[in-house]
């Protein structure tokens, strides 16, 4: 069930109408309880066969955070410790058994058949369970966080279980902290109709975006990675420089389904972009991109490696950041690819750690004609380009089928004009995503602009969704599912 499918719209309203009806919403337990029994009903349509085994996680996750706590109250530091890493070892093994163990015997058959051994297996066929990148992460940041004393543990089961299971973000993310969202799970929830009203405006900007803007341009960027000698060069180059925006359009799309979602039930959860493609250097596209992913791995993975290495100067901050990207590469599945992915955008920081930029943030303004800066518009072009490469990598469903690609991009007819094929409307989205980004730079999402002058115009606020809702029926490419829920 598509979160942006009609069948979603229908289970939602269901959800809503009880969640706020008097008698559920007179305590939180019965809200929870009534969000715990959605989520988990949401989860097993996805794939029920997958349920046990997030309750079973939940479960231990929960047991472990209490024990943990207890430990720090009896002064039992180190066995607090041992148990923390328990915690964070299961969670890395349920994430190396359901999405490398496969890869990895994939590997091991090839090298055994490369050296001349019989071999009758070549996968395990494990099953991988939707969304587990995603809730394995939201389970050792609690453990985690109770250790680092940032969270006391929660002693209502329900509320820990609709954390973990809460289905606007199980799927794909944003990754929410329990520091953040649990205080919210503790308190009565009533109807806050502006905060409400400005989710189903983000609603309908991330289906907007997702289906008239990235299911349109798959259409191109798909294609050409079945055969990539079979279309002419200056297809694959323009297809590889709008994969960034495709994949934009439709991550960035669900997130904003899933946030504007929640803000409808009373929740806002973490924001995951903030307008990356504005980003004039490698380091702060990372800042705005995937943003619960990348501050969630710098906290457990980056911070601690950089700390023990300070030491090493910029070589240790450099090894940090190489180990840290590579497993942001790594996260996203078992392919060689994914790594190579990671590496690349490791090397891109160097010359910004040595140089001294790397944790610049300088604020962007724009010039006197209300446009970018020359200077801030040629270094957001060449930021593009470079995550374009990377991209590219990250899209390859194999390394030698990504050197096929590159070797087919350096043929003659990269000069020729390139036959794109796609309809015309999907080049008006574009110009309007692209358009929204810079003018809605320091907004959540381009349709909060409503909240000020132009919200007194009755007409223009409802000609603006009417619009918008047309061009979701009329011009919405052929239905795709969401990149990211393959992690």
């Amino acid at each position: 069930m598509l979160i942006n499918s009609l069948s979603f719209l229908a289970f939602f309203a269901i959800v809503v109408v009880v969640y706020f009806a008097p008698v559920v919403q007179r305590n939180s337990l019965r809200q929870n309880l009534w969000l715990l029994l959605a989520s988990y009903v949401f989860y097993g349509l996805a794939d029920w066969r997958m349920v046990p085994l997030l309750l079973g996680a939940t479960v231990v996750f929960y047991g472990l955070g209490a024990a943990v706590k207890r430990m720090m109250n009896h002064e039992r530091w180190k066995a607090a410790s041992r148990l923390t890493t328990l915690a964070a070892a299961l969670g890395i093994a349920l994430l190396l058994y359901f999405k490398y163990l496969d890869f990895f015997g994939q590997s091991f058959a090839t090298m055994l058949a490369a050296m001349g051994f019989q071999v009758s297996w070549t996968t395990l066929h494990i099953l991988v369970p939707v969304g587990v990148s995603f809730f394995t992460f939201k389970l050792i940041s609690y453990v985690v966080e109770i250790h680092r004393e940032r969270i006391e543990p929660t002693h209502d089961f329900v509320q820990f279980a609709t954390y973990i299971a809460f289905f606007p973000t199980i799927m794909s993310g944003p990754i929410d902290r329990p520091g953040k969202f649990l205080p919210q799970l503790q308190r009565q929830h009533s109807f806050d109709e502006p905060l409400a009203l400005d989710g189903c405006r983000q609603v309908l900007w991330g289906v907007f975006t997702k289906m008239c803007v990235a299911d349109n341009l798959a259409l191109l960027t798909g294609s050409v990675w079945g055969m990539p000698a079979d279309f002419p060069a200056s297809r694959l180059l323009v297809a590889a420089l709008l994969f960034p925006l495709q994949m934009y359009a439709d991550f960035a799309g669900y997130s904003d389904m899933a946030i504007g979602v929640a803000k409808v039930l009373g929740f806002r959860v973490e924001r995951n972009f903030n307008h990356p493609y504005l980003a004039r250097n490698v380091a702060e596209y990372w800042r705005r991109w995937h943003m619960s992913l990348t501050s969630w791995i710098t906290d457990y993975v980056f911070m601690p490696l950089n700390i023990s290495m300070r030491n090493w100067g910029r070589w240790g901050t450099i090894i940090a950041v190489m180990v840290n990207l590579i497993v942001i590469g790594l996260w996203h599945g078992a392919n060689w690819t994914y790594a190579v992915f990671g590496l690349y955008h490791a090397l891109l920081f160097i010359p910004l750690v040595f140089s001294g930029s790397f944790g610049r943030n300088r604020k962007l303004k724009p010039s006197a004609h209300g446009l970018p800066k020359g200077s801030d518009f040629l270094k957001m072009l060449g930021t593009y380009c470079l995550v374009a490469i990377g991209l590219l990598i990250f899209q390859a469903p194999s390394l030698s089928r990504l050197w096929e690609y590159i070797a087919a991009l350096f043929r003659p007819s990269l000069f020729t004009l390139p036959p794109l094929g796609l309809p015309w409307f999907t080049y008006v989205g574009l110009a309007m995503l692209v358009a929204c980004e810079w003018l809605c730079r320091n907004r959540e999402h381009p349709l909060q602009f409503l909240h000020g002058p132009a919200a007194r115009s009755r007409a223009v606020r409802w000609g603006i969704y009417y619009a918008l809702i047309l061009c979701i029926f009329f011009f919405q490419g052929e239905t795709q599912q969401f990149i990211y829920f393959q992690f």
